[in-house]
């Protein structure tokens, strides 16, 4: 996977999954901060934590949170600072997630050859960039432009690039990323429990004094990020409705991107100057959750960050907002699909009401049982809707977005999703609505806490929002205190006509201001120099930690009920199962399953209504869902193991009993078409569409549908009757859950009724694989800044025995930032954002790998892009360093990784598939260690080099010419109808 750094912002949409991190008046109980002191450090604890987590302070103010889970040899990282666009000077915005980039450069250790060479050349960029900034003239702001772009040259010479990553690569590290947001600029990593003495030593190091080289080919890379949101609506809105909401505050008055004034500007003094005021102990806090004693890694984190020295941070101030008394309207433009959305100003995360806030919006929607999912969803009165409230520290925000259906205008959106903002004020709601909501609260926490990674993101969630540990441990108790009339209160308090509508409709953008690109000599990236540090750390022994395979006769077992067998691995932490119905029929036996999946939701039974099955699913935790694939139907019901016998019945019930609604059906053929529609318009459905076009041809399955007119025919009756004969057909019962085989195959035989043979499902349709023979181009236009290339090559003859290789290979060539391609395109050349390039492995022993590579970059890089890439596709560099790391970090992956849970019946699967035995990562691991550059070199000779290959390209034709798109081959103009079959 290519690991880019995040947007800024990302993570606000995960705010629901962490929602019980919210201020409370008063936590009562026996839930009390308590101080202890272990191994020579006092920390604190919140009594009766099921998590055990301690939070400590460093004499320099320093906080670390540090949380066990030893389940798997690894732990994941957070270093937080407390610092986002929030802070940004006005005159620099962007200038946090700039910091952000420039933290993965390097220190005067690493990073560099020689820092005493270079740090002239990085004084003169410095010095150079303040000119530039202060200079209007256009004629005189070229002319020192070539002279950094000169001088970075020259400096890039001196440097090496993405030593940071190689470094992360060769001792274990995944997961390298960073992230900000408003309040928050956070380094994630997830760490080998070896290897946590190395980690510690370079993160001491990397944050000691960082260097800020090659600025100009990384400023490059946050240019087309900034194009990246121009081309994505979703940005444009929420932008949009948060100006409005906030215009005192930063949270609207500035992106976390920035303005493209300001990024055409930047300022390495600046950026200086933000480090030394926020990058400092008292504002950061190191949160680790996983394998480790804390007694000892507190005092490792201790030794490595005592240097650090306090400093007086400053607060962001700010003028209340003044009251909203009438709507605010706005419209944003672009090509995707239309929809409205309505945002209202929330309280911060400290105000008594913020509890509050966060309940209504799950009274809202749930997935299942809020208003806005009976009302508007389960009765088809829109396309989608949806609603969520994220509560940041000194305001939050409800937002409401709805999408037309078929008929609909968007004033039309707007009208229901606020009459269920009516339903609420008038407390037209269920009030065992209250109690369900905190069943299915514990059970997210729950899931929360049952991996290591999600367990220290929401740590560190807590800390960057200034909120309380306590809060998260006591949520369901403090849920089950608040009541309908306090919700109807709040409603009438916060809800009313004091709210920014944005309808995003669809047409040009004719305020869209791309970020120019600029003259840029593309740099040296020294591939193969190594600094002295990183040889020191990667040189230094650590204790081994032995490889563990999946044995799929012994970590899994096997039982039946009648003629279905069961897959099952037991649960024994906590008390949730996951349960799935697995069917061999899917869409290329039965298109009309696709339909079905979504029809059943909106069914009842005789004796309960579509509405009455949600919320007893809701009221019990549990969830259940339907989807296929091109082979394979699946029903999954997944909660709290003490409501399984219900959840099952219940689910049991739905597929025996269900009936026919006209009326849903007419309604749900109204929406699928407006959802076709919608779909054409979006620009990463069109570009799965050309892919599939380039790997099957004309007839795929990714157009494998019902035509319009085979969608308006479909009879209700026929898919009932499939839904109840659907038991008869071939499947797998695959459970992880606390119940034992014994007493799971007791339940089964008593609920789920068997035939005493399956019945075969319909010959499925064959789709072939082409072979590329000629290199071509299939194009879509579309209107966007970017432009979007992926190349494709299928590659037949699935053999087991080639996977070492191909691993190896994709570590070394294009899977992550360490990789040549990001190093070559992005790095070196600074033509990308996002760049990849890897071999696909087949879902079936039957069918041909895929050669894929991409670069997603600005219109007018469009050939220079095109050439990068087809030289790394044709001409494998040999860079032995890299070649080291990339067989290191595959080595140290395999030995710390350990396939748990229902991944392991996943594993299993997905072997089973291919033909395999046996865990395939042990012929990887044992491999590894004897493959060397002419393995890559003979493999990428036989399958990259010198090949034809399709072009599957997503553009604007006013910005990409057919001239220049004919270098690549002959090509063709696919219409929507080719591409989605419809």
């Amino acid at each position: 996977m290519n690991k880019i750094r995040k947007a800024a912002g990302m993570l606000l949409m995960t705010a629901l999954l962490y929602a019980p991190a919210l201020q409370a008046k008063d936590n009562g109980g026996v839930h009390q901060w308590t101080t202890a002191k272990s191994g020579g450090y006092s920390y604190k604890y919140v009594a009766g934590d099921a998590t055990k987590t301690r939070f400590y302070e460093l004499k320099n103010g320093m906080t670390v949170i540090l949380s066990p889970v030893n389940k798997e040899p690894r732990m994941h990282f957070y270093i937080a600072v407390k610092a986002g666009s929030k802070t940004d000077p006005a005159t620099h915005t962007g200038l946090a997630h700039y910091l952000e980039h420039m933290m993965f450069k390097g220190t005067t250790a690493y990073g560099t050859k020689d820092w005493k060479k270079e740090q002239p050349y990085i004084s003169k960029i410095t010095h150079l960039y303040e000119e530039y900034n202060k200079t209007t003239d256009e004629a005189k702001r070229t002319a020192i432009y070539k002279r950094i772009d000169s001088i970075s040259g020259e400096a890039a010479k001196l440097a090496i690039a993405n030593e940071y990553d190689k470094m992360m690569g060769a001792i274990g590290v995944k997961g390298t990323n960073a992230f900000t947001s408003f309040e928050q600029t956070v380094y994630t990593e997830d760490v080998p429990a070896n290897a946590v003495d190395k980690f510690l030593k370079v993160q001491a190091e990397r944050f000691r004094d960082p260097v800020f080289r090659i600025f100009h080919t990384e400023l490059e890379a946050v240019y087309e990020e900034k194009n990246i949101s121009l081309d994505n609506d979703n940005e444009k809105v929420y932008e949009v409705a948060l100006a409005e909401l906030f215009r005192n505050h930063n949270y609207g008055r500035q992106t976390t991107i920035g303005t493209v004034e300001h990024l055409k500007n930047p300022s390495l003094v600046e950026i200086r100057k933000y480090y030394n005021k926020y990058y400092v102990p008292n504002n950061m806090g190191i949160i680790v959750s996983g394998d480790f004693d804390p007694d000892v890694m507190i005092k490792k984190i201790d030794d490595h960050f005592s240097y650090m020295q306090q400093a007086d941070v400053p607060k962001y101030t700010f003028s209340p907002e003044q009251p909203i008394t009438a709507p605010i309207v706005k419209d944003v433009y672009g090509p995707d699909a239309e929809y409205a959305t309505i945002s209202y100003r929330m309280p911060g995360i400290h105000d008594k009401d913020a509890l509050l806030a966060d309940l209504v919006g799950k009274v809202l929607t749930n997935g299942r049982a809020g208003l806005i999912d009976l009302n508007l969803v389960k009765k088809q009165k829109l396309l989608r809707a949806s609603a969520y409230t994220d509560i940041l520290i000194d305001h939050g925000y409800m937002v409401l977005q709805g999408n037309a259906t078929m008929g609909q205008s968007l004033e039309d959106v707007r009208t229901l999703m606020l009459g269920e903002i009516e339903n609420l004020r008038k407390g037209n709601f269920d009030e065992e609505l209250l109690t369900s909501i905190i069943n299915n609260a514990k059970k997210t926490l729950m899931q929360q806490n049952e991996k290591y990674d999600t367990r220290a993101y929401a740590l560190m969630a807590v800390f960057t929002s200034e909120d309380d540990w306590r809060n998260n441990v006591t949520y369901a108790e403090r849920l089950s205190k608040l009541t309908k009339a306090d919700i109807v209160a709040f409603a009438n308090k916060y809800l009313n006509d004091n709210y920014v509508v944005v309808y995003k409709r669809k047409g040009e953008d004719k305020n869209v201001v791309k970020v120019p690109k600029p003259a840029i000599t593309p740099v040296e990236t020294n591939r193969d120099a190594q600094s002295a540090f990183v040889k020191m750390v990667v040189n230094t022994p650590t204790d081994a930690i032995k490889p563990v395979w999946i044995d799929y006769n012994k970590d899994m077992q096997r039982g039946s009920v009648g003629p279905a067998e069961i897959l099952y691995v037991h649960n024994a932490d906590n008390d949730l199962f996951r349960m799935s119905y697995r069917y061999k029929i899917g869409t290329r036996s039965e298109r009309r399953l696709a339909v079905l999946a979504q029809y059943i939701q909106f069914l009842g039974t005789n004796s309960k209504s579509a509405e009455d099955i949600s919320k007893e699913f809701y009221k019990l935790a549990c969830n259940y869902g339907m989807r296929v694939d091109a082979d394979h139907t699946t029903i999954t019901l997944e909660g709290l193991q003490e409501n399984f016998d219900k959840a099952v019945a219940l689910l049991e019930d739905l597929m025996a009993n269900c009936k026919v609604d006209e009326e849903a059906l007419a309604s749900l053929k109204a929406r699928m078409t407006k959802a076709r529609a919608d779909a054409r318009s979006n620009k990463n459905m069109i570009m799965q569409g050309l892919v599939n076009y380039a790997r099957y041809g004309e007839k795929n399955p990714f157009n494998n549908v019902l035509s319009e007119d085979e969608l308006n025919q479909l009879s209700g009756a026929w898919m009932v009757d499939m839904m109840h004969r659907l038991s008869g057909i071939s499947h797998r019962i695959i459970y992880y859950g606390p119940a034992s085989m014994t007493t799971l195959t007791t339940s089964m035989k008593a609920a789920h009724k068997l035939p005493g043979m399956f019945t075969a499902a319909p010959e499925p349709v064959q789709f072939s694989f082409r072979e590329q023979k000629d290199n071509e181009v299939l194009f879509a236009d579309y209107d966007m800044v970017q432009s979007e290339i992926r190349w494709v090559r299928n590659v037949p003859g699935y053999e087991p025995g080639q996977q070492p290789v191909i691993d190896l290979f994709n570590n070394y060539f294009g899977g992550n930032m360490g990789a040549l391609v990001f190093q070559t395109i992005r790095e070196s050349k600074a033509l990308a954002y996002a760049t990849n390039a890897y071999v696909g492995l087949p879902q079936k022993k039957e069918d041909p790998y895929m050669v894929s590579a991409y670069v997603g970059c600005q219109a007018d890089k469009f050939n220079e892009s095109v050439t990068a890439m087809n030289e790394l596709l044709n001409d494998l560099p040999s860079v032995q360093n890299s070649i080291s790391t990339a067989k290191e970090s595959l080595k140290k992956e395999l030995e710390t990784e350990r396939i748990m849970q229902d991944d392991i019946i996943a594993n299993y699967l997905i072997a089973e598939q291919r033909g395999v035995q046996d865990d395939i990562r042990k012929l990887v691991y044992q491999a590894t260690d004897k493959m060397n550059y002419d393995d890559l070199k003979k493999f990428h000779a036989a399958n990259l080099a010198a090949k034809p290959y399709t072009y599957c390209i997503v553009a604007s034709e006013k910005k990409v010419s057919a001239d220049d798109m004919k270098k690549c081959g002959p090509v063709r103009k696919l219409t929507l109808k080719e591409i989605f079959g419809y």
